[in-house]
């Protein structure tokens, strides 16, 4: 009987870690937050939710936000730096992650033409990345890109992603997979995820409007975001596997008007995997 009691203490156990790395990237209540900062917090918080993705304050000093969060129980996993922080102010970028208590930082854009991501913009994100990376690590930070698709574009025999992947030197910098902007560019998820095992530990969940068409420009209507499991992305097979090959945070992201409706619905959804 105490071995039977174990095994399902295990079980109960590791459902409720799953969930415990499941938060939310708080740029899904962008227009909430902007109205009304304190209100909207309190909501997130009663969504059963614990763990952000923050970035923007809307107003207020970056205190008086990390203040909110605490009052709502919500904890900062990680936090978003503009490139241009990075590449000229990483020790402020520094100092801001660790006043939130962030164990990452993550840029999602890298400067360039909108018509085409070159070479040149690679090579001049992976001096840039590689530089802050090492400083960030040395102060128990790791930073993290965030692609948007547009790094997809052909390259040699592969893309600019896999030039950039294999010259991003992983002690010092990794990636955050959004599964919406890696299905929107034409690639598969889950083979990146088997390509590149372990470089991914943040994840952005976020499903598309199946009939979406993608391009590798990193623009779609957001509008398209719909709720977790109802999308053309894969959502189950894609966390599935992410949750066994290196992924240590998953944030749902919602950038639609209906965010603060789908984004509990996305979260239920989720939480079947954990009852089989």
């Amino acid at each position: 009987m105490k071995f039977c009691f174990l095994i399902v203490m295990v079980i109960i156990s590791n459902a409720v870690i799953a969930q415990e790395k499941v938060g939310v990237q708080l740029y899904s209540f962008r227009e909430q937050l902007k109205k009304d900062v304190p209100g909207t917090l309190e909501a997130v918080a009663k969504m059963g939710i614990t763990q952000v993705e923050a970035g923007a304050t809307y107003g207020l000093t970056d205190s008086a936000f990390k203040a909110l969060l605490d009052k709502n129980q919500l904890t900062t996993i990680s936090i978003g730096a503009d490139y241009k922080e990075i590449e000229t102010n990483i020790l402020g970028v520094m100092a801001k992650a660790k006043m939130y208590g962030a164990k990452y930082v993550m840029c999602s854009w890298i400067p360039h033409k909108e018509t085409a991501f070159t070479l040149e913009d690679a090579n001049k994100a992976l001096v840039v990345f590689n530089t802050a990376g090492r400083i960030l690590k040395e102060n128990g930070i790791s930073l993290c890109y965030h692609a948007h698709g547009y790094e997809f574009v052909p390259y040699e025999k592969e893309t600019l992603f896999d030039y950039m992947a294999v010259r991003m030197y992983p002690g010092y910098v990794n990636f955050e997979m959004d599964v919406f902007w890696i299905k929107h560019a034409g690639q598969d998820p889950v083979a990146l995820l088997k390509k590149y095992r372990d470089r991914f530990p943040l994840m952005h969940l976020k499903d598309r409007k199946i009939g979406t068409n993608g391009n590798e420009f990193g623009r779609a209507d957001v509008e398209t975001n719909v709720v977790l499991g109802t999308g053309d992305v894969g959502i189950e097979a894609i966390y599935k596997i992410a949750r066994k090959w290196g992924v240590k945070y998953f944030f749902i992201e919602d950038e639609s008007s209906r965010s603060l409706e789908q984004v509990p619905l996305s979260m239920a959804f989720l939480k079947t995997f954990d009852k089989k």
